[in-house]
C-alpha cells in the first residue's frame, strides 16, 4: 500500500467476522468514501473480486491484497498460525508490521487477532501479553476498563503494565493530567479481595500512578473513575453483564410502553439504551493495547457500520501516536513500582 495525500493506510481483513466478506467489504467501502483513509482489503482474489463488482470502487482509495485461508473462532491459534501462515488476519497484520499499512482492523476471531499481534508485530517492553480495554459502559463514556478478556489469571505486573496502558489512555484522548486508577473489588477497602487483587493493589500503591483504591462495581457508571483495571475474566463478565442488563431493559420498555408512545419514540428510547450498555458494539469494537503496531478488533457479530466504525478507531488511534507515547510511560511506572524487565 502507497501512501497518498497523507492518508492513513488501514489493513481490513475482508473474511473475519459473522457476516464475512459481504458487511466488511460494504463497510471498508463506506470508510474509503470518508476521504481521508487508503483502505487494503486483505482476503481471497477470487471473493473480493465479486464483492467489489457490486460497487464503483474506481474512484475509490481501496484495493484488494490476496490472501489464503481464514483462522476461524474454533481454532487453536498458535497452532492455526504456523499452518496458515497467509491466512487473511496474518497478511493484514503483516502489512502493518512492514510498514505498508498504519493499522490492522478485523472482525475476526479475538484469539487469532491477539496472537497475531504479538507474533508478528511484537508486544512492547514490559508487556507480556496484550490487552483489550476501553469505555464499557455508556453512563460512563469516560471510563476505561482494562482488560475484557483477553487475558485471565492475571499476574499483579502484568496488572500494573495495563493499569499504564489505560492511564496513558486517559492523558491522549480525554486530557486528563493524573488520571484516577482504580481496581476492580468485592469491597472498596484496602486489603478486600482475593489474594490477586491484594497483592496488585500493593504494587498499585508505590507505583506513582494516582491510585485511588479498590472500586467496587456498582460505582462503574458513576464515571468517577478513569481507569478501572481487572482481571480478563472479571473484565470480560462486567462487560457481557452490562450488555445483558441492557437488552433485559430494552425489552421491558418495548413492553411496557407499547402503545403508550409514538413507535418512533419508543425506537429512540431503546436505541439509547443499547448505546449506554453495548459501547463496544457501538464503538464497532476496541484497540488490542500492549503491541507495537495498531491492532484494532471490532466485534464479530458487526455489519457495514460497525466494520466502518473500527477503521475510524485504527485511523484515529495511528494519529494520536498512542504507541509511540506508550513505551517511556511503561518503562518510568515499571522501575518506580520496582518491577524488574
Amino acid at each position: 500500500m502507497t501512501q497518498a495525500n497523507g492518508m492513513v493506510r488501514i489493513a481490513v481483513d475482508a473474511m473475519g467476522g459473522d457476516h464475512a466478506p459481504t458487511e466488511v467489504v460494504a463497510g471498508a467501502i463506506e470508510a474509503a468514501k470518508q476521504g481521508d483513509v487508503q483502505i487494503g482489503l486483505v482476503g481471497d482474489p477470487q471473493i473480493l473480486q465479486a464483492e467489489l463488482a457490486k460497487y464503483d470502487t474506481s474512484r475509490l482509495p481501496i484495493m484488494p491484497v490476496p490472501s489464503d485461508g481464514v483462522i476461524g473462532e474454533g481454532e487453536q491459534p498458535a497452532l492455526a498460525l504456523r499452518q496458515k501462515p497467509k491466512a487473511s488476519i496474518v497478511v493484514a497484520t503483516g502489512l502493518v508490521k512492514k510498514g505498508m499499512a498504519d493499522g490492522a482492523v478485523t472482525m475476526g476471531s479475538t484469539g487469532a487477532a491477539m496472537a497475531t499481534a504479538a507474533v508478528v508485530l511484537g508486544m512492547m517492553e514490559g508487556i507480556e501479553r496484550p490487552a483489550l480495554g476501553g469505555p464499557v459502559i455508556g453512563f460512563a463514556p469516560r471510563t476505561a476498563i482494562l482488560d475484557l478478556g483477553t487475558n485471565v489469571d492475571c499476574r499483579p505486573s502484568q496488572l500494573l503494565s495495563f493499569a499504564v496502558i489505560g492511564e496513558m489512555w486517559a492523558r491522549t484522548f480525554w486530557d486528563v493530567e493524573s488520571p484516577r486508577v482504580g481496581l476492580l473489588s468485592v469491597g472498596a477497602e484496602f486489603g478486600k479481595g482475593n489474594r490477586q487483587v491484594r497483592e496488585t493493589s500493593e504494587l498499585f500503591a508505590k507505583s506513582g500512578l494516582n491510585f485511588v483504591g479498590n472500586v467496587e462495581p456498582n460505582e462503574l457508571a458513576r464515571g468517577d473513575i478513569d481507569v478501572v483495571i481487572a482481571d480478563g475474566f472479571v473484565g470480560n463478565v462486567v462487560m457481557k453483564l452490562t450488555e445483558g442488563i441492557g437488552q433485559a431493559a430494552i425489552d421491558v420498555v418495548r413492553e411496557r410502553l407499547a402503545g403508550a408512545l409514538p413507535e418512533t419514540e419508543i425506537e429512540s428510547l431503546t436505541q439509547e439504551l443499547f448505546e449506554k450498555s453495548n459501547v463496544v458494539s457501538t464503538h464497532g469494537g476496541g484497540p488490542l493495547l500492549g503491541v507495537k503496531g495498531v491492532s484494532v478488533i471490532g466485534h464479530g457479530r458487526g455489519k457495514r457500520e460497525e466494520v466502518k466504525r473500527a477503521i475510524e478507531q485504527a485511523k484515529n488511534w495511528h494519529r494520536v501516536g498512542f504507541v509511540s507515547k506508550l513505551g517511556e510511560a511503561l518503562k518510568e511506572v515499571r522501575s518506580r513500582a520496582g518491577v524488574e524487565e
